[in-house]
């Protein structure tokens, strides 16, 4: 159905606006599938408040990322240049996401994707899409391989407890406890057409990210007797610290889930929204950190990728840990498959040209196949790839996409369709911004995956 007001690319196709704004930004993704015309009342059907807003874009900030934050810390060199290179893309990070608000009330679109695509044309929007669900089903690769991190501790635990041995059963195999785990929770979870649990997840997954924080932390104030610290580097290289921006960028990307976040507020402006994303970052900044400094300086060099895998399987306070990030981990997978489906179904009912009540008796089959295939496929993957790192590495670069080349263009685009007799030196400033965030986020883009492909897949 054709936009009924006045976008800046007329072409855009309509997908209206869902009627929890807030609810559906506590997603790390936010596409979906929607019918039915906008209307007046529609579009403010939510009314978040600063303080909300702000929990939840710390809550898409946190997340599995923050495992890995430590072995970041190592990569780069050691801790000063961890803090820098996180200070110094903070700035762009903020910058990102009041772009998104600024063209979001320029395109009077409610969601990431749409933004895009209404304000960079078809051609970006298509790609903006494609790269959501590639990042989604990269992202659930890493959450299967975390389930198994952690399953392989608590079962050496339990069985070293019981038998003074650790076991080497077929039962605690990590390929089969991954695989009854995945098959017995996440696939039915998988399934429904809806999913309405986000919010649960979401206090759980806040929860569970400050413990693991919590405990990180007081296990350096006071490390236990057999932990030994290895080597800690403290000159790095420009080839290092480079290394660590896909940890940085996976860990903080929650640019997807603004958009909605941002149009849920009561005063949905740019002045509060850049309080409510300053804010929000200063606090992820402070737990990242805080995990990051204490866990390379409690191991050194020798800091897992998953750094959880460092501390000994008898250690009661890390064994909750690896609870809380299990439980957090199956309930987070469903939703990002979820939003990585929704966008893989938006694009074969464009490419179909179709509307969702005239495709209704195919979808349940359709979404099926989907969630079968999206499943298997990253079950296979997550039983042979080693570790977190790897995937990290990978999709990190996707992460800088949406944190800066998106944005980026976003900002040209706008700035450009802007109808002035005389350019003002402001208007070159943010074109020359637009311009440089695009060409760092597509440096960061192509060094990251260069490396993940040549270096870290290579091993």
């Amino acid at each position: 159905m054709a936009q009924n007001n006045a976008g800046i690319n007329s072409d855009y196709e309509d997908w209206s606006w869902s009627t929890d704004a807030g609810e559906r930004a506590r997603l790390l993704q936010s596409p979906c599938v929607e019918v039915g015309p906008r209307s007046a009342e529609e579009q403010r059907p939510a009314a978040t408040s600063i303080l909300g807003a702000i929990f939840i874009v710390v809550n898409a900030a946190l997340g599995a990322g923050l495992l890995n934050f430590p072995a970041a810390f190592s990569m780069a060199g050691g801790v000063a240049a961890g803090i820098a290179m996180q200070m110094c893309m903070l700035v762009f990070i903020i910058g990102g996401l009041v772009i998104l608000a600024y063209c979001s009330q320029a395109s009077n679109e409610s969601t990431y994707q749409e933004v895009v695509w209404a304000v960079c044309g078809k051609v970006t929007g298509i790609l903006c899409e494609i790269a959501i669900a590639v990042y989604t089903f990269g992202t659930c690769i890493a959450f299967l391989i975390i389930i198994g991190d952690q399953q392989d501790k608590i079962i050496a635990a339990l069985m070293t407890k019981s038998t003074g041995a650790e076991s080497s059963h077929w039962y605690a195999d990590r390929k089969f406890t991954i695989s009854i785990t995945a098959f017995l929770v996440i696939l039915p979870l998988s399934v429904p057409k809806e999913i309405g649990f986000q919010k649960y997840a979401s206090c759980l997954s806040v929860v569970g990210t400050w413990y693991v924080t919590a405990v990180i932390v007081a296990k350096y104030i006071w490390p236990d007797q057999e932990v030994v610290p290895k080597e800690i580097p403290t000159s790095p290289s420009w080839m290092s610290v480079f290394n660590s921006m896909p940890t940085i960028c996976f860990g903080f990307q929650c640019h997807v889930s603004s958009v909605p976040v941002f149009n849920s507020m009561k005063r949905p402006e740019l002045k509060p929204w850049g309080a409510v994303v300053t804010a929000a970052m200063i606090i992820a900044l402070f737990v990242y950190t805080g995990t990051g400094v204490c866990g390379f300086l409690t191991f050194g060099s020798g800091v897992d990728q998953d750094v959880l895998l460092s501390y000994p399987s008898s250690d009661i306070p890390v064994a909750i840990a690896r609870v809380f990030i299990i439980v957090c981990v199956l309930t987070s997978y469903p939703i990002l498959h979820f939003c990585g489906r929704a966008v893989l179904e938006g694009l074969w009912l464009r490419y179909k040209e179709e509307t969702v009540e005239e495709d209704v008796v195919r979808e349940r089959r359709r979404r099926l196949l989907q969630t079968v295939s999206w499943f298997l496929l990253t079950l296979l993957l997550a039983l042979f790839i080693p570790d977190i790192g790897r995937v990290i590495s990978l999709i990190g670069g996707l992460a800088a996409c949406f944190i800066f080349v998106f944005p980026g263009l976003c900002l040209i685009h706008t700035k450009l369709s802007e109808i002035q007799e005389a350019r003002p030196a402001s208007w070159w400033a943010l074109v020359s911004y637009g311009i440089f965030m695009v060409t760092l986020g597509a440096f960061i883009f192509g060094q990251t995956t260069a490396h993940a492909v040549f270096v870290d897949l290579a091993k």
